[in-house]
């Protein structure tokens, strides 16, 4: 019927096949399976306020709470817990750091979109009021929260991390307490570009891949946008960002992985001698600026330099009487990432990319791995670094044990440099940035570009962007294995994607499983001995792979047990990692090692603690509601990740807080774009909604949504629903 009533629409002219026939008639949003939204329109307003209605359609009070956050607002609806967020984005509005960089920075079109995008998400709020869910603190938007949304996107690896550390900065002597830096996973990515040497057909193919946060405010959206001449883009984009961050064209399709380049340094201020609040640079005494942030009852004093916040932690940056600690951000106020998004959109091919990457250069966090219809792959970590040299590094480091590079504050040669050909000065310049160029393939698993292509190392570049020669993730060498010399078709790229491959499993299982069944009781770390037979016995069935079903009983194990196994003074491998085998090393668990024997037994001690059974299947522990979900962690060398953590915790249910959210494999031919795709968690954040799991029962199941590009894709697609908004 729905099939019929489609085809209908077209014989009476309400939707027609021609795209600017459609678009004279203002802006018209076509529904194809699984809540897809087509925008067609003839302007950027147009789409964008499509975009802004079918998105309200699917997740306003995803959307509500967004805009609540970014108001500083959660502890008056949500709570006093969420003071540290209110009190890090009031500090980051009253600077107007959006509102300044608006009224310089983006285009025209950028402009008109999030206009657009903001007019279609309140027109169908006015439509349709409120949803029960958050009516007591939803309300129409704004373009100030939607490009608040854009700063915050692009701040994600860099302050929005520091939040707690920022706002709760307090000279020596007052009685608020530093916090603790919590580890979180970061944003992951698998991306895969094939060019016309590595597929069969000789065309180019990307598999897209990106593993981010499932909570409701961090996910992606899919849709196509469309205007006539102008644009015609598909894929996904974060919820509240009116572009596609990860899609295709009719000629080029491209994704990112998360960057190992870092966008924010820090420096260590030398004090004036009994004044915790100046600082000295070059010997001279400057004074840090005050900012008082309210929020509800509780004002704050917080503390900056022109470079950026005092930040403080419980650990390494503590403030004392001596010294304290700044951070500076590349990305703050980069507003800039609309109009790359929509140059990345319009590129034609390989070279009108890496024109667009370099003309903007305002990519936040990210790697782009890219092909196109030629069969040429693309590699580039064109992007947002602050311009830190080597050298500089050198003679202005300060040793601090914290992971990220802190410079000398007291000294004004140690601040950021800039380069001719640098978008914005403070940046490096792309020529110093690694990119390839390649006709088999590049890609990239969120290790450094060193092995962007194994074949073709990338070297030469400034060690902020990453490092060379050393050892790859499992994951990244599980990836390269899966493309090694082979010739891909579209369907076997996709069987690549969900074949949840175990590297660790492959390389180790076996020579576990005969330690273990040499030595039935083996010592914890305790020196106690554990009974390790039902573990061993399950390990022995256990396939070796991340699928769901009857025969994952093991894999959840396994995962605690390599968790356990990355122990300080373990010996885990038997193969140590060698530089000039940097894809098949390290390989081959040392079962003999006592720190493998000790993690197992601890493994097996855990389960036991926990109360769960040490051959529960992965159905019962990976679940997006009730719906098994197949996949594992990166660690383990697991490809299709699924971050749900082990060992488990007594009292504490698994979840999955992050992993594999949309995959995209496309295939660009001389006819038009062959895609398929998935987005896990469906397009609506709402459990009542028909598509908060119709795709996860897809995923479960290994299959793929068909991708509709053309408009006779679109209007054959049987459960089409069109609707025009003039």
């Amino acid at each position: 019927m729905r099939r019929f009533i489609a085809l209908s629409l077209v014989a009476a002219g309400v939707l027609a096949t021609s795209p600017a026939a459609v678009a004279d008639s203002g802006t018209v949003i076509r529904r194809t399976s699984y809540g897809i939204p087509h925008v067609l329109a003839h302007d950027y307003r147009g789409v964008g306020q499509g975009l802004g209605y079918a998105f309200a359609e699917d997740n306003a009070c995803v959307m509500a709470e967004i805009v609540v956050t970014l108001s500083a607002e959660r502890s008056r609806w949500f709570g006093p817990d969420n003071l540290a967020s209110d009190l890090y984005y009031q500090r980051l509005n009253q600077s107007a750091v959006v509102e300044r960089q608006l009224a310089h920075g983006p285009s025209k079109q950028a402009r008109d979109l999030v206009r657009g995008y903001v007019a279609g998400f309140n027109r169908y709020l006015a439509q349709n009021g409120l949803p029960e869910a958050c009516r007591n603190w939803a309300r129409p938007i704004t373009e100030i929260d939607v490009w608040r949304r854009v700063h915050q996107v692009a701040g994600l690896t860099g302050s929005e991390g520091f939040q707690e550390q920022l706002v709760s900065a307090q000279p020596p002597g007052t009685a608020l307490a530093a916090p603790a830096r919590v580890s979180t996973e970061r944003p992951g990515s698998n991306g895969i570009a094939l060019g016309r040497q590595a597929t069969a057909a000789g065309t180019g193919m990307v598999l897209g891949n990106p593993h981010f946060d499932w909570a409701d405010t961090w996910r992606f959206y899919q849709h196509h946008l469309t205007i006539p001449g102008e644009l015609n883009v598909s894929g996904a984009g974060l919820y509240g960002v009116p572009v596609v961050n990860i899609g295709h064209n009719d000629r080029l399709g491209w994704t990112h992985t998360a960057s190992e380049a870092q966008t924010i340094t820090l420096s260590q201020l030398t004090l004036v001698p009994g004044d915790p609040t100046s600082y000295l640079v070059d010997g001279k005494p400057q004074r840090m600026i005050a900012e008082q942030v309210t929020v509800g009852d509780t004002t704050r004093t917080l503390y900056r330099t022109p470079d950026g916040p005092v930040v403080e932690d419980d650990r390494a940056l503590r403030w004392t009487d001596t010294t304290a600690f700044v951070l500076r951000d590349a990305n703050q106020g980069n507003l800039q990432v609309i109009d790359q998004w929509l140059a990345i959109a319009r590129a034609r091919s390989v070279p009108d990319l890496q024109k667009a990457l370099t003309r903007h250069q305002a990519l936040p966090w990210v790697n782009t791995i890219a092909s196109d219809a030629t069969g040429t792959a693309y590699y580039g970590d064109i992007q947002v670094v602050p311009h830190v040299t080597d050298e500089q590094r050198a003679r202005c480091g300060v040793n601090a044990p914290i992971g990220l590079v802190v410079l000398d504050g007291s000294r004004s040669d140690c601040g950021w440099g800039t380069d001719p050909d640098a978008v914005t000065p403070g940046r490096f310049g792309p020529h110093r940035l690694p990119s390839l160029i390649r006709r088999d393939h590049v890609s990239n698993m969120n290790d450094s570009p060193w092995l962007a292509n194994p074949a073709a190392p990338l070297t030469g570049y400034p060690s902020l962007v990453g490092d060379v020669g050393t050892e790859r993730s499992a994951r990244t060498r599980v990836g390269l294995d899966m493309i090694g010399t082979n010739t891909f078709t579209p369907s076997t790229l996709e069987q690549a994607m969900f074949g949840n491959r175990n590297l660790t499993a492959e390389q180790g299982r076996a020579a576990v499983v005969a330690m273990c069944q040499a030595n039935p009781t083996l010592p914890a770390n305790d020196g106690s001995l554990v009974d390790v037979r039902a573990a061993c016995s399950t390990l022995a069935s256990w396939p070796g792979t991340g699928d769901t079903g009857p025969e994952s009983r093991g894999a959840y194990f396994w995962r605690s047990f390599i968790a356990l196994s990355g122990r300080p003074g373990t010996n885990l491998w038997q193969v140590p990692f060698d530089p000039a085998d940097p894809v098949h090393t390290p390989r081959g668990i040392n079962a003999a090692d006592p720190g493998v024997q000790r993690a197992f037994a601890d493994t097996v001690r855990a389960f036991g603690v926990a109360g769960v059974a040490v051959d529960v299947p992965l159905d019962a522990v990976q679940q997006y509601e009730g719906i098994p979900i197949h996949g594992c962690r990166g660690p383990e060398g697991c490809f299709n990740v699924i971050s749900v953590p082990g060992p488990p915790r007594p009292g504490v249910a698994p979840e999955i807080p992050h992993g594999t959210s949309f995959v995209m494999a496309v295939e660009l031919t001389k006819n038009g774009p062959r895609m398929s795709s998935m987005l896990i968690y469906g397009q609506s954040a709402d459990p009542a909604s028909p598509h908060h799991t119709d795709q996860a029962r897809l995923y479960a199941r290994k299959q793929w949504v068909k991708g509709e590009f053309t408009e006779r894709e679109i209007a054959r697609n049987p459960e089409l629903t069109v609707r025009h908004l003039r």
